[in-house]
C-alpha cells in the first residue's frame, strides 16, 4: 500500500500499486496529450491564419496590377517563411514545455515515492514496536502466573504447617479439658452413685440426715484444720417459726466476716411426692434473713437428672439474693470461694466498722463491699457457662480451618485456569472484536508479502 497527499487539500489517501501505477499513466499520459492537443489546434489556428492571409493574398493579387504582381509574390514569400520560423520556434516551445511537465511530473512522483517509503517504514517501526510490547507484556503476565503460583504453593504450605499446628495444639488442649471434665464427671458419678446407695438402704428421714453427716464429717476433715476459728453447726434455733439445718460463721480479730446458712434437702426415689429445688429457695432466704447470715446455700439430691444442677455450682440470686444450689460434692468448694471472696473485703468491713464507731457515712464503703461480692458472685457462675462454650469454640475452630484448606485447594485451581488462559493467549485472539488492531496487523502482513519479491529482484 502507499499514501498519497493531495497538493489542493492536503489529504493523505492509500492506493496498492496497481492504482498507483494507474495514476502515474494518467499523469503522464493526459497531460502529455493535452499539450499536444493545445499545440495541435495552436497549429491548426496558426494554419488557418496562414490560409486566410494566403487568400487576403490572391486577392490582393487578383485586384493588383501586373506589375505589381511580383511585389506581391515575394511579399508572400517572406510572410510564408516568416511564418514557417513562427512554426518552427512553436515547436521548439512545445518540446520545451512538455519536457518541463514531465521533470515536474517526475520530480513530484519522486517525492510521492519518497513519502510512500517512509510511512511504510514507520508502519513496519510501529508493527515490530506493538509485537515487543505485546511480547513483553506475554513476558510479564508468564512472570506474574509463575509468581502467583509461587505465593500460592507457600501460603498453602504455611496454611498445612499452620492447621497441623494448630490442630495439634487444640487437640491437646481438648484432650486436657476433656480428661480433666471425664475426671470431674467420674468422680461426680461415684459421689452420685454413693449416695443413691445409701437412698436405697435409708427410710426418708435417715436419708435427709445422712446428708447433713456427710457435709459434717467433709467440713471437720477437710476443713477445720483451714478454718480453725470457724463455727458450723445446727441451727437449733426455731423459736422465729422455723429454722434451716447449718450455720456456718467465721472470724478474724474477733470480727465475723462470712456467714452461710446451710439447707440440706434428699428425698428417696420411692418417695410418692417429688420435690424440687425451688420449692425450698424462700424458706431459706427466711431463714438466712431470720438468722442474720449474708449467705444462703441449699445442698440438693433432688432432681438427679437435672443437668442445670449436675454442673456444679448454680447461682440463684437473681431468685433471691446471695442463694447458691450445689450437690454434695462441691459443699468444700462453695465454703472455700466464699471464704476466700469474703476475706478480701475484711479490710473493708473493718475500715466500715472504725466509721460507724466514729459516726461516719459509710454508704460508699457498703457499696463497694456489696459490688464487689456481686462482681464475685457474677465472675463464678460466667466462669462456669464459659466452661462448655470454650470446648464448642475448638471444635469450631477446628470446622474454621477446613474451611480455610478447601479454599486454598479452590485457589489453586482458579490459578491453574489462568495459566491454561495465558497459554492460550494468540495475536487472532488478542485483535477480536478490536478492528483498529486487526487491520493494523493484516496489513503489516501484506507489507511483508509484497516486500519479499521485491528484495528478491533487486
Amino acid at each position: 500500500m502507499r499514501e498519497l497527499k493531495c497538493p489542493k487539500c492536503g489529504n493523505v489517501f492509500s492506493v496498492d500499486e496497481a492504482d498507483y501505477a494507474s495514476i502515474v499513466n494518467q499523469v503522464k499520459g493526459a497531460e502529455f496529450d493535452a499539450e499536444v492537443n493545445r499545440r495541435l489546434a495552436e497549429l491548426h489556428h496558426q494554419q488557418q491564419v496562414e490560409e486566410q492571409a494566403r487568400a487576403a493574398t490572391q486577392e490582393k493579387a487578383h485586384q493588383s496590377e501586373l506589375f505589381k504582381k511580383d511585389q506581391a509574390i515575394s511579399a508572400m514569400d517572406r510572410e510564408i517563411a516568416q511564418l514557417k520560423e513562427q512554426l518552427s520556434a512553436m515547436g521548439d516551445r512545445q518540446k520545451l514545455a512538455i519536457g518541463t511537465a514531465v521533470a515536474d511530473k517526475d520530480k513530484e512522483i519522486a517525492a510521492l515515492k519518497a513519502t510512500i517509503d517512509q510511512n511504510a517504514q514507520a508502519l513496519e517501526i510501529a508493527v515490530l514496536k506493538e509485537r515487543q510490547q505485546a511480547k513483553e507484556a506475554a513476558q510479564a503476565k508468564d512472570a506474574e502466573i509463575a509468581e502467583l503460583r509461587s505465593q500460592a504453593k507457600l501460603a498453602a504450605s504455611e496454611a498445612s504447617l499452620r492447621e497441623k499446628s494448630l490442630q495439634a495444639e487444640y487437640e491437646g488442649k481438648l484432650q486436657v479439658v476433656k480428661s480433666e471434665a471425664a475426671s470431674r464427671l467420674r468422680v461426680a458419678e461415684d459421689e452420685v452413685q454413693r449416695l443413691k446407695d445409701f437412698k436405697t438402704r435409708l427410710s426418708t428421714k435417715m436419708v435427709g440426715e445422712s446428708l447433713e453427716a456427710h457435709c459434717s464429717t467433709v467440713f471437720e476433715s477437710e476443713l477445720r484444720a483451714l478454718l480453725p476459728s470457724a463455727f458450723f453447726e445446727k441451727d437449733n434455733d426455731a423459736s422465729g417459726g422455723s429454722k434451716g439445718d447449718f450455720i456456718f460463721r467465721d472470724y478474724e480479730d474477733g470480727m465475723e466476716y462470712v456467714s452461710i446458712m446451710f439447707e440440706m434437702k434428699n428425698e428417696m426415689d420411692e418417695t410418692a411426692t417429688k420435690h424440687r429445688n425451688e420449692d425450698f429457695y424462700k424458706k431459706l432466704d427466711a431463714d438466712r434473713n431470720a438468722k442474720g447470715c449474708e449467705y444462703a446455700v441449699l445442698v440438693s439430691l433432688l432432681e438427679p437428672d437435672n443437668e442445670l444442677f449436675n454442673g456444679g455450682i448454680v447461682d440463684v440470686s437473681h431468685r433471691y439474693p446471695k442463694m447458691y444450689v450445689i450437690r454434695p460434692q462441691f459443699f468444700k468448694a462453695i465454703i472455700t470461694l466464699l471464704v476466700n471472696a469474703a476475706k478480701k473485703s475484711v479490710e473493708y468491713k473493718r475500715q466500715l466498722a472504725i466509721a460507724r464507731s466514729q459516726s461516719i457515712d459509710v454508704t460508699n464503703f457498703e457499696g463497694q463491699l456489696e459490688a464487689f461480692k456481686d462482681a464475685f458472685g457474677r465472675n463464678y457462675r460466667l466462669a462456669s457457662e464459659k466452661f462448655k462454650t470454650a470446648i464448642d469454640e475448638i471444635d469450631k475452630s477446628i470446622a474454621h480451618l477446613q474451611k480455610i484448606k478447601d479454599a486454598l485447594i479452590g485457589s489453586e485451581n482458579n490459578l491453574r485456569l489462568a495459566n491454561d488462559k495465558a497459554d492460550n493467549l494468540t495475536i487472532k485472539r488478542l485483535t477480536r472484536g478490536n478492528p483498529t488492531m486487526k487491520a493494523k496487523f493484516d496489513e503489516a502482513r501484506q507489507n511483508k508479502q509484497e516486500e519479499g519479491p521485491e528484495v528478491q529482484e533487486s
